[in-house]
């Protein structure tokens, strides 16, 4: 379980790592999706060792990886609107956006 558990750090560590470096809104999106993934390898494993007969940490893996594709959906719609508006996808473009 230890090396389940420690690749899911690392791949937290690094979406984590790429959510607050990152300047173009497609990179944080895809640093999200890291992070995600890290949480789902996290439930199964659990899963896996604490109650290998119950299915939650699956069910909880599919929630995990819809809610993912719902964000992945809006947060595209948004990234398409501001290039149509601005021509750009950098990050220094949505603070314009604030009020």
């Amino acid at each position: 379980m230890v090396y389940y558990l420690a690749l899911a750090a690392i791949l937290f560590s690094l979406g984590l790592f790429g959510v607050m470096t990152r300047r173009n809104i497609i990179g944080i999106l895809m640093s999200l999706e890291l992070m995600f993934n890290a949480a789902n390898i996290n439930f199964v494993a659990f899963n896996k060792f604490v109650a290998p007969d119950a299915l939650v940490g699956q069910m909880f893996a599919i929630f995990v990886v819809v809610v993912a594709a719902a964000e992945a959906v809006v947060g595209l719609a948004i990234v398409l609107l501001i290039y149509r508006n601005w021509r750009g996808i950098g990050t220094d473009n949505i603070r314009i956006m604030k009020w």
